[in-house]
């Protein structure tokens, strides 16, 4: 039962990723031709494979973390608060950061990662780029030989999706049909590449980053029948 869950056992997460590189011409011979195989079935009929590299950022093996932003409940008396970072910068050492404070604060069997649809992409791609850096994974995002009831994850998606596998809803539309007031944001997930690539603005995909995260715990509070985050309750603070 949701309602059995320790809020503050939680920690809600979101990742922003782009291609490894700016441009396709950077990537070397057998890369491209790597990509051309990746792709050959996801895009359009006459669509070059340099052409569809701007969505390279949805594959761990050609794509890279830019940004990874966590949020988690601080139980207090009487009242509740909602604190949000975001590690960024160079991959290494921000994948090297976030698994220093997953094991430091949400290590131990009560821990749990909840992020919108983390099982499919967010889980498993940090996983994948620990693996590429040679990270070893923290035990939360361990899966080998762990039974289905013990992986500590949690994924608002599945939760929605009430075992209907074949339906997909995006985080922007369960907070709207959740009622779940958002702040109006001047980016969404397509336009990441550009902005880090082209404007060179981490800060706006942070923000956008942070809010998705504010956003996920919402929909979980929905789904407990639980009173919304207000303003005065969430805190950005430095990782």
């Amino acid at each position: 039962m949701l309602s059995k869950l320790h809020l503050d056992h939680i920690l809600f997460l979101d990742i922003e990723t782009v291609p490894q590189h700016a441009h396709y011409n950077a990537l070397d011979a057998g890369t491209q031709e790597l990509w051309e195989q990746k792709t050959r079935y996801q895009r359009k009929e006459g669509q070059s494979a340099e052409a569809f590299y701007d969505r390279a950022g949805i594959w761990a093996e050609f794509g890279k973390i830019i940004c990874i932003s966590v949020g988690h409940f601080q139980m207090l008396e009487h009242r509740r608060k909602f604190r949000v970072s975001t590690f960024y910068g160079e991959e290494f050492a921000l994948l090297k950061a976030f698994k220093k404070m997953v094991e430091r604060h949400f290590g131990s069997p009560k821990h749990l990662l909840c992020a919108h649809n983390g099982k499919e992409f967010d889980f498993p791609y940090i996983a994948r780029r620990m693996v590429i850096h040679g990270i070893p994974l923290p035990h939360a995002l361990e899966l080998f030989g762990k039974k289905p009831w013990e992986v500590a994850h949690l994924d608002t998606l599945e939760l929605w999706k009430f075992g209907d596998y074949k339906h997909y809803t995006s985080l922007k539309l369960l907070a709207h049909v959740l009622d779940i007031p958002s702040p109006k944001v001047d980016l969404d997930g397509s336009m990441v590449r550009d902005v880090y690539y082209g404007e060179n603005n981490i800060k706006r995909i942070v923000d956008y980053c942070e809010l998705d995260v504010i956003t996920t715990a919402q929909v979980l509070l929905r789904l407990r029948y639980e009173a919304l985050l207000d303003e005065g309750e969430v805190e950005r603070v430095t990782p």
